[in-house]
């Protein structure tokens, strides 16, 4: 049997249970939902089991409660498969009492709303789960937490064992669980196996409309361009166009976006909006971002020499990738994960927000003394127009870079962190 690796959304898991009557875990397919689920579950229904899913889909209807019979808490695998479960668990969590009864877990494909009719406010609670982190699939020393930085430490320890062709391959390689049991200088093509299965399938599966696998590719190829970038739809329309010979209408691109970000295959990153001295307008476009950068590589056909050979392009994925282990951290933190933009130019590649209001401030490099410089330069001037009267200072700032042996901080409070040797 295959080991399983421990995951973040483990711990946040175990404390939804003791909170709720039901967890529902949402994220991309291949990202582990089920696996995880497992480990929690006393009692598990895969409504998909080829021989027992056309008799699962008549109880649903008839008598859901049988369904729902088992130790608890018990796992309903796949259970958009029959939406109408969703009203059945609500039902039996309220009458069963007592709490983490109930984990739901789903494929890329969600429910048909029409036959929910409740909210499960009060019942449910949601987790989103992503692919692995660099430090949940080994990669990261994990010497340096995410949550030890708000607490501003004098000095941080850790060493990262990563190369610049270690990061390239670990932004084609993705952090899909199966890709790691896979050969190493084949461990790319997962995400090449979801990327088609996504522009030849899932695309069109989400909401039943019929896409055309050429177009969800050149939209994809194009938000693969736009990684780390504010680049409006409208932009993104016109490189699509470039390459397609029939009119691609905005409506016609919105749904298509739309449909990626119901089956969690694009996350982009909302804008930050905090108290400013400064008279600069706040950029409210969100930031252009896949929930993996492997994505991204698979979009556009690029393995890690390529990246090596473009450290341009090479920086906008690795920026992708530190985002999405950044969300994986936060989520651990009861944090959410922001980007920044004003009208004077003022960027932040990262903003870690707290619930408590907590928040550290992140500037994402490739490395090197000259872009480290850079990025001490920016937070500086980032730090220097918050209206510190009306909202907490920063609790860190950050570089967080891909090459670098070791983690430090420097003389005026600024952590060097490479992302080799971090963790929630």
């Amino acid at each position: 049997m295959k080991e399983y690796k421990n995951r973040i959304a483990d711990k946040i898991l175990s404390l939804k249970l003791e909170s709720s009557g039901a967890v529902l875990i949402e994220g991309p397919k291949w990202c582990g939902k089920t696996t995880t689920a497992e480990q929690h579950a006393q009692s598990t229904l895969y409504m998909d089991d080829p021989e027992n899913a056309e008799q699962n889909v008549r109880l649903a209807t008839i008598s859901p409660k049988r369904l729902l019979s088992g130790d608890t808490p018990r796992l309903i695998d796949e259970w958009q498969i029959a939406p109408q479960l969703w009203d059945a668990i609500r039902f039996a969590v309220d009458h069963q009492g007592g709490l983490g009864q109930f984990i739901l877990t789903g494929s890329a494909v969600p429910a048909e709303r029409s036959k929910i009719h409740h909210t499960g406010t009060g019942r449910f609670s949601w987790l989103r789960m992503r692919p692995m982190s660099l430090f949940e699939s080994g990669d990261s020393t994990g010497e340096v937490g995410l949550g030890q930085l708000f607490t501003s430490p004098a000095q941080i320890d850790g060493q990262s064992r990563l190369t610049l062709d270690d990061i390239a391959y670990l932004i084609c390689r993705g952090g899909w669980p199966q890709a790691l049991a896979i050969r190493k200088d084949i461990a790319s093509s997962t995400a090449r196996n979801y990327y088609d299965a996504v522009v030849n399938n899932d695309i069109s599966r989400v909401d039943g409309v019929a896409r055309s696998s050429d177009r969800a590719k050149r939209v994809m190829r194009s938000y693969a361009r736009a990684q780390g970038s504010q680049m409006s739809l409208s932009a993104i329309r016109k490189d699509v166009l470039t390459n397609d010979v029939d009119t691609f209408d905005a409506d016609t691109l919105y749904a298509y976006v739309d449909a990626l970000k119901k089956i969690f295959v694009i996350e982009d990153s909302p804008a930050w909006n905090p108290n400013l001295r400064s008279k600069s307008a706040i950029r409210t476009s969100d930031t252009r971002y896949f929930v993996d950068p492997s994505i991204a590589t698979a979009a556009l056909g690029a393995g890690p020499n390529d990246l090596i050979g473009d450290l341009g392009t090479m920086g906008l994925l690795f920026e992708t990738l530190c985002v999405r282990d950044l969300r994986v951290y936060a989520d651990a933190l009861d944090g959410e994960v922001y980007h920044y933009r004003d009208s004077s130019g003022l960027e932040c590649d990262a903003v870690v927000h707290l619930r408590n209001g907590s928040y550290g401030l992140i500037e994402i490099k490739l490395g090197g003394e000259s872009l480290i410089r850079e990025g001490i330069e920016t937070l500086r001037k980032m730090a220097n127009v918050i209206d510190t009267a009306k909202m907490k200072s920063p609790a860190f700032r950050m570089i967080l870079i891909a090459t670098g042996l070791y983690a430090y901080r420097t003389d005026d409070g600024t952590y060097i962190v490479p992302i080799g040797c971090l963790r929630d």
